[in-house]
């Protein structure tokens, strides 16, 4: 009987201590993206002549696709640009122990 109640204890820890999506360095995250949209400029990012770096998280879905933006930092009028380029990249697909899984890809767009 104790050895039920451990097992079962067991089992039910590990299905509240999974792992989220898997993090992956910028490099990772580079040599991952099969297919990329590079960013167009906002005409109103140009004529204010904003420029700066975007920092976003690709959520990267079982099957490559980018599921979600997150937007880590950067000028809103340029960060929207760059969700919008982002959400149209293709990765190959991510494995943890031979299976896919959700990833979470570091991606930076520089706007000159």
């Amino acid at each position: 009987m104790k050895t039920r109640w451990f097992l079962l204890i067991a089992l039910a820890a590990a299905g509240f201590c999974q792992d989220g999506p898997k993090k992956l360095s910028h490099a990772e995250a580079m040599s991952a993206a099969v297919s990329k949209v590079e960013p167009e400029y906002p005409p109103l990012a140009k004529q204010l002549k904003i420029v700066g770096v975007v920092d976003l998280e690709a959520v990267v879905s079982e099957d490559g696709s980018v599921e979600k933006v997150n937007v880590v930092d950067g000028n809103p009028v340029l960060t929207k640009a760059g969700t919008e380029a982002l959400m149209k990249w293709k990765f190959k697909p991510v494995t943890a122990d031979g299976k896919a899984v959700k990833a979470v890809a570091p991606i930076t767009f520089s706007f000159k």
